[in-house]
Parts: C-alpha cells; sequence; structure tokens
C-alpha cells in the first residue's frame, strides 16, 4: 500500500522533473528559450494538479512526467511533445482552459492537448452510439491535424497499462480492451513496435494471466539457447563480418520472441511452442553510407547464407520494397549449428532508428530543423487520405473507427493502370477498389475489368503486378453486393454514399408505413417511437429503417413485436450461435445439462444486475473455471471470457455495458464447448476418440465433424463439459493418442 509523505514527494516530483530534462537534452539540443516553456509547463501542471492522487495513492503530477518521459526516451520526440505531455490532462481534469493554454504556449501545443482531451462527460450520445468511438473519432480527427496526437496518446497509454494493477477488474478489463482494439494497431502503423510490443504483453498479462504464465514459462526455459547460440553462431557472424571488411562498423543485438508474439503465433499457425521457429532473433545494425545501403545489406546476406543454411520462404526484403510505416529491414531464417531455426535481421544505423522510433524519427528530424523543406513524409501522407472519410459527420463514429482500424494492418501491392502509371492498394483490393481508387464515378459505373488482357468481375482479388483496364457501364450502378466485395475504406465509403442516396427516396413511403403501422397497434409516431423500433431492429439510422419498411422487409409482424403487441419466438437453442452451420434449428430444442436449477443463473452479478437474465456467449463457449466477464446485450448479459475477442471489441467501444461476473460456487452446470483437433488418418482413430469422450471422460458429445485429405484428418467436436479442469483434462487425453499433432478449445 501506498504511504503518503509530502516531503518526500516533493523531492521525488523535483528529481523526476531534473531526469526528463537530462532526457530531452540528451537526444535534442533544447534552446534557453525551450528550456523555460518546458520549465512552465512543468508548474502550471504541478500546481494545476495539486492535491490530485491516482488510483494508487501517488501524486497526479507522476503521470504527465511519466508520458512526458516516455516521448523521449521511448519515442524520441522532443520540447514540443514534452510541454504537451505535461499539459495533457490539465485542460481535462483542472479549471485550466484550452485559451489559456493556447496564450501561454501557442496554438500547435493548444491543437495537441485538445486531441488528447476526452470529449466532455455530459455530451448527450443516442443510446446506438458509442461514446469511446466518439472519443476515438475526435483523438483521429486531431491526429490529422497533428501527428503528436497519437504519438502523446500511445505514450499515455502505455503509461496507464504500466499502472493498471490499482484498477477495479473491470476497469482493467475495459481499458486493456480499448487497447487492444485501437492502441496497438496504432502503433504498429506508426513502426513503434517496441510500444507496440509491450501494449500487446500488457493485454494479454490483464486478459488471459493463465496463458501468459504458460508460455512465459516456456519462454523462460528455452533462456539458456541464447548463451549455447553466443558461442556457435554468434561469434561465427563476427568472425565473418571483421573479415570482410565491416570491423568497427557494425552492432549485434539479440532477442528472444515476447509472450504475445510466441501466442499469437501459436494460435494463427495452430503451432506448438516446440514448433516455432524464430524464438531466437539476432540483428545486425550496420553503419554504411546512405548510396551503399542496399549493396551492403545483400552482401550480409550473402555471408550469413553461405555459412547457415537459410529456409527460403522466410525471405523478407523490405528494403527494396519499405513497408507502408517506414520499416525497412533484410530478414532471413538460418539453421544454427545446434539444431535451432534463428531469424537475422540486416539493417542500417537509419533503419534502425525507423524500426525503433518509427514514424516519429521523421518529426524529430522536422522539429529540430525547422527550416528545411523536407518531403512528406508517408505518415502525414496517410493522415491526409483518412481525413475525408473521418470528416464525414452522417456516418456512425463506430463505422468509421471499424473501418480505420481494419486499415492499420493492411499490407499492400503494386498494380498498373493501362498506361504504365503505377497504383499502390491494400493487399486483396478487388476490381472494384481499383475502380475507385481512380476515379469515384468510374467505380460507381464499374461492371469489370481486363486485367492482364483477360476479363474480371468486379469481385476479382487482385494480385501484385497486375495491369487493371476499369470496363464501365452507365446502366451500371452500386448495389448492397458491392459491400462485401469492397475492401477499402474509400471504395466502401463511395458505395455506401450510393445507397444512402438512393433509400433517402424511399423516406416518404417509410414514413407513411410506419405510420400506418403505429396507428394500427395504438403506437403515437413520434421520435421516441421511430427510435425504439430502430433499436429493436438493430439499426444505426432511420434512413434504414424507413428503407426496409418501404420495401415491405420490416412490416407488421416486426412492428408488433417491437411495442410489445406480440410475443416473439422463443429460442431455446441459445447455444448454438456460431454453429449453425452444423445443427439444424428446426430440430434442435435441446438446453445444456444441469443438477438442479436454472443454467441461466449460474453466475453471480453486482447487485444492481440480478435481475438480468445470464447466458454465455456462444461465441467464445465459456464453461466453468474460466475467467469472464458480463456484457449488457439487449436487455440481457451475455458472459463473455475475458480473452474473447468479441467481448474485447464490446468493452472498447462500451465500457457502460460491462457488468463484473463470476461463476456461482458449487454450481454443476454442463456447457457446450468445443475442441478441435488435427490428427494424421489411421485405422481406429475415430473409435479412440470416441472412447475418450464418452468412457473415459465421460462426456456427452453432442456432435462431431470430420474432414480427411491427403492423410491427415480435421476434426471438430462439439459436448457438454462442466468445468474448465475437465475441458482441459481431454485436450490432454486426446493430445496423447497416437498420431494426433494438435488439439485446441474452439
Amino acid at each position: 500500500m501506498y504511504v503518503i509523505d509530502e516531503e518526500r514527494e516533493r523531492k521525488e516530483i523535483q528529481a523526476r522533473y531534473e531526469e526528463l530534462l537530462a532526457a530531452c537534452k540528451k537526444i535534442y539540443p533544447v534552446s534557453d528559450k525551450q528550456e523555460e516553456e518546458i520549465l512552465r509547463a512543468f508548474r502550471l501542471a504541478d500546481k494545476s494538479h495539486s492535491g490530485a492522487r491516482r488510483k494508487s495513492g501517488e501524486p497526479y503530477i507522476f503521470h504527465p512526467l511519466a508520458v512526458a518521459l516516455i516521448c523521449v526516451q521511448e519515442v524520441g520526440l522532443g520540447p514540443i511533445a514534452v510541454v504537451s505531455a505535461l499539459l495533457h490532462d490539465v485542460v481535462e481534469d483542472t479549471d485550466v482552459t484550452l485559451d489559456e493554454i493556447r496564450t501561454l504556449f501557442g496554438d500547435r501545443v493548444a491543437v495537441i492537448v485538445d486531441g488528447v482531451t476526452k470529449i466532455d462527460d455530459v455530451m448527450v450520445l443516442q443510446q446506438t452510439h458509442s461514446k469511446q468511438a466518439e472519443n476515438y473519432r475526435k483523438i483521429l480527427l486531431s491526429m490529422c491535424d497533428d501527428a503528436y496526437v497519437i504519438f502523446l496518446k500511445l505514450c499515455d497509454r502505455l503509461h496507464n497499462m504500466r499502472t493498471l494493477g490499482s484498477m477495479s477488474d473491470t476497469k482493467r478489463l475495459a481499458i486493456s480492451s480499448e487497447t487492444q482494439y485501437l492502441y496497438v494497431p496504432l502503433a504498429h502503423r506508426l513502426g513503434l513496435y517496441s510500444i507496440k510490443t509491450e501494449l500487446e504483453e500488457l493485454v494479454m498479462r490483464y486478459t488471459n494471466p493463465a496463458k501468459y504464465a504458460e508460455i512465459e514459462r516456456l519462454i523462460n526455459a528455452n533462456s539458456g539457447i541464447e548463451e549455447q547460440l553466443n558461442g556457435c553462431f554468434k561469434e561465427k557472424v563476427v568472425e565473418m563480418l571483421d573479415g570482410s571488411g565491416f570491423a568497427g562498423r557494425y552492432k549485434l543485438k539479440s532477442r528472444l520472441k515476447s509472450v504475445y508474439s510466441c501466442y499469437r503465433k501459436m494460435e494463427r499457425k495452430g503451432v506448438k511452442f516446440e514448433e516455432i521457429f524464430d524464438l531466437y532473433a539476432i540483428r545486425i545494425i550496420l553503419d554504411v553510407p546512405l548510396e551503399r545501403e542496399k549493396e551492403e545489406c545483400f552482401r550480409v546476406y550473402s555471408l550469413i547464407t553461405s555459412v547457415f543454411p537459410p529456409d527460403p520462404s522466410r525471405l523478407r526484403d523490405w528494403i527494396t520494397a519499405p513497408k507502408t510505416n517506414g520499416y525497412e529491414s533484410l530478414q532471413i531464417t538460418v539453421m544454427s549449428p545446434i539444431g535451432k531455426w534463428v531469424e537475422v535481421q540486416i539493417r542500417t544505423e537509419r533503419m534502425d532508428l525507423i524500426a525503433e522510433k518509427g514514424m516519429a524519427a521523421h518529426f524529430l528530424y522536422k522539429e529540430a530543423h525547422p527550416d528545411e523543406q523536407l518531403d512528406t513524409s508517408p505518415v502525414e501522407v496517410w493522415l491526409q487520405q483518412i481525413r475525408s472519410t473521418l470528416e464525414n459527420t452522417e456516418k456512425d463514429a463506430l463505422d468509421l473507427v471499424e473501418e480505420f482500424k481494419a486499415a492499420l494492418y493492411t499490407k499492400e501491392i503494386y498494380l498498373f493502370t493501362p498506361r504504365g502509371d503505377m497504383l499502390k492498394m491494400p493487399a486483396h483490393s478487388t476490381v472494384l477498389d481499383f475502380a475507385f481508387a481512380i476515379h469515384t464515378d468510374l467505380g460507381l459505373h464499374c461492371m469489370g475489368a481486363k486485367v492482364n488482357g483477360k476479363v474480371e468481375p468486379v469481385s476479382y482479388r487482385l494480385r501484385a503486378g497486375e495491369q487493371v483496364q476499369v470496363l464501365t457501364s452507365r446502366k451500371t450502378a452500386p448495389t448492397e453486393d458491392w459491400l462485401t466485395i469492397a475492401t477499402t475504406a474509400r471504395a466502401r465509403e463511395q458505395v455506401k454514399d450510393a445507397l444512402r442516396s438512393h433509400r433517402r427516396r424511399y423516406r416518404d413511403e417509410g414514413v407513411r408505413r410506419a405510420k400506418g403501422l403505429m396507428a394500427q397497434f395504438g403506437v403515437p409516431y413520434s421520435a421516441a417511437s421511430m427510435g425504439q423500433l430502430k433499436r429493436y431492429l438493430g439499426m444505426k439510422s432511420d434512413t434504414d429503417v424507413y428503407f426496409q419498411l418501404a420495401t415491405g422487409e420490416v412490416g407488421e409482424d416486426e412492428v408488433a413485436v417491437c411495442f410489445g403487441k406480440r410475443g416473439a419466438a422463443d429460442h431455446n437453442d441459445y447455444f448454438l450461435g456460431g454453429y449453425s452451420d452444423l445443427f439444424d434449428r428446426s430440430s434442435a430444442s435441446f438446453r445444456p445439462e444441469k443438477e438442479g436449477g436454472e443454467s441461466r443463473r449460474s453466475f453471480l452479478l453486482d447487485e444492481e444486475y440480478e435481475r438480468y437474465v445470464t447466458e454465455p456467449a456462444s461465441c467464445c463457449k465459456p464453461v466453468q473455471g474460466d475467467r469472464v466477464v458480463g456484457i449488457v446485450d439487449n436487455g440481457k448479459i451475455m458472459v463473455h471470457r475475458t480473452n474473447c475477442r468479441v467481448a474485447m471489441d464490446e468493452m472498447a467501444n462500451h465500457e457502460n455495458h460491462i457488468v463484473r461476473c463470476r461463476w456461482r460456487p458449487g454450481e454443476h452446470v454442463a456447457l457446450l464447448s468445443g475442441i478441435a483437433f488435427t490428427a494424421i488418418d489411421r485405422k481406429g482413430l475415430l473409435q479412440e476418440i470416441t472412447r475418450i469422450v464418452t468412457e473415459k471422460m465421460d462426456l456427452n458429445m453432442r456432435a462431431i465433424t470430420l474432414e480427411a485429405a491427403e492423410g491427415i484428418v480435421r476434426g471438430i467436436i462439439m459436448l457438454y463439459v462442466l468445468n474448465l479442469g475437465k475441458l482441459n483434462a481431454l485436450i490432454e487425453e486426446l493430445g496423447s493418442l497416437d498420431g494426433v499433432e494438435e488439439v485446441r478449445r474452439l
């Protein structure tokens, strides 16, 4: 527990300020004027936050000082970022106004501080909107004005995650989910890989602590590999480089893969920890002239692969074609003398600076040389591209943020127009995306394209290097299907705009239909009743409701149920959620097995939520023993595992929907769960699996699906289990069978 000692705290505050100033001077030539401005910002923040404390009990000023230090040491920003970081919470949490900030520190600092200030709590939002999404939208719009907004926001979030232990369980889950939802992708897009990695680690530690501890233990058990490789691999690399004229012109760094990176690879590739090839990596950083960077990097690559056998499929040339965020490196995985794969990263000092500091490296140089005319950085070009999308106030904030976020991880390919002009597009772009990228009118009337001389439909997914000639027809117009074809934000927005315009023409008929149906059931037609109908239908705009009323997609039945004039169908098969492909709902009328009582009351909630019905979520299928969280959804509480991606996205956007939830002690409920397995096909395998499930483990199996091809069997088993221990025991039993390569929980 933190002990308050004001005299000690004053000394600590001053020491932290001096540490910050020294760190800033170390990387940036701070002028007397800039130092005086930093001091004024510190004094204003210290005075404004005087008496305020964090949840941990520490003085609040510790937080802005820590954020400013992260800006300097871990991102590499200068005085402007330091001043803004020191002041980033004063407008939100104190009586200091934005106009005062502008008067004292200028327009730019005011813009940055305003960009990271959350929307006022008293702001009225419709129930279908997400306050967090509105905040995200504001931050992203401010980011378009000044990229320092998002750099500062990432530093702020990193410190919050580092000090999350003093928060409540629900707050930790909400902040972690929000971090995974938006801030991790942003750090990736801006090239801040060290910050991205730490954020991912911290998120996993709070949302999936058991798995985190398990993988951390496995990594620690392999830490001795570094010492072995230093002798048989690293020393050989040094010998080769020194003997080839690089002596004194390079640095070596090594690392073990992070916990989250291992987890992600295990989940994505379906491999065991022992099958992760690049657990160990070595980085070779060259000090060479700019004009010889590529030549020297490939010379080192040739030296490495001449001694250590490479895996050609693992070659990544990010020097010839850098990533969108500016990342450059030459990477190859080679076999070491001790039989372990090693990832070798070859780059120059300039490339390493960009890899460590990301896009911030450009802005630091720009801040230090304000009089120089510099080329526009890739991140500034990117920000200009997204501004028009984010400024569209007709669109729901949550949709905008989702589309923005989806583009953050996108890889890119190069395509060519009929005249040979090159166009960079996101990987997996379709002909329709390409047409809209050229011109809106071309996209709206696109009927297909000639790709390398061959006619292809609008849905054709383009591949790198293809030449595309768009074919149009004035009779062609956007349809709802185009939303499933378009993958880029620009194309999707243009299609949605066209569809909205089309739907508006149905508004008058929709209004007439709504009035008639409501009058039929004695419901007054009003904004409130339309809002109720919109929420019931799960739609986000009145235009959508009127369109479906006008076209007959919404009729008497839906309106009657919405206003309580007729009962809705009673679906007993709520556990089948994501498994409609395995079962025929018309014949499925089962309930989870239980030893006494009703399964929907198997969870303990805070007193204010006890009246709600609870249901286990079908997306993650929690069983007793899982760490769970409740999410309010249409008048009931859906119970998810805390690391469920659906739950994390919901918590990231609707913090007020989170309900603290835990299993009721002594309950014995068998809930539907599932496992997937991969095995070598052999005679008798299915019988052994079913014997273990039904006889040895005494579990009720609902369904099993198998698919065999080229000697490999992949299967899914849906079954009822009482608790997590039983499920883990089953996974262990099946994993011990001869030929079974992998067993994992769905």
